[in-house]
């Protein structure tokens, strides 16, 4: 691989995940983040209760991430070999605990509704 172009990165997710979960994942992720922003615009402010719960729910978010990647990949902690691998896994960590707390926070604005103080 002499460049890494997005069409790369792809076929290597598709690789990875399998073509249909790939795109399944891309599109769930697409319709949660719509519907944060819709509820953004709607609310006009962010709910700090609703925040706090999200933020709470960011270390199930991260491990779940983890043990997600480790099962598609057939891999185990004990596989990792150096420092990129360290921090490859710290950003799959951080992105599945950012992903929860957004799925938290939105899905809380969506079935609770606006709350008036």
């Amino acid at each position: 691989m002499e460049q890494l172009t997005f069409e790369t990165m792809v076929a290597v997710f598709e690789e990875i995940f399998g073509r249909m979960l790939f795109w399944g994942m891309v599109a769930v992720a697409v319709v949660i983040t719509v519907a944060y922003f819709y509820v953004l615009i709607r609310d006009r402010t962010m709910s700090m209760r609703k925040f706090l719960l999200a933020q709470l729910s960011m270390p199930f978010g991260a491990v779940a991430a983890v043990i997600f990647v480790m099962a598609m990949t057939h891999s185990d902690l004990r596989d990792m070999g150096g420092a990129v691998d360290v921090i490859v896994l710290l950003g799959i960590a951080a992105m599945g605990a950012v992903g929860a707390a957004i799925l938290v926070y939105t899905a809380q604005s969506l079935f609770r509704g606006v709350q008036e103080p």
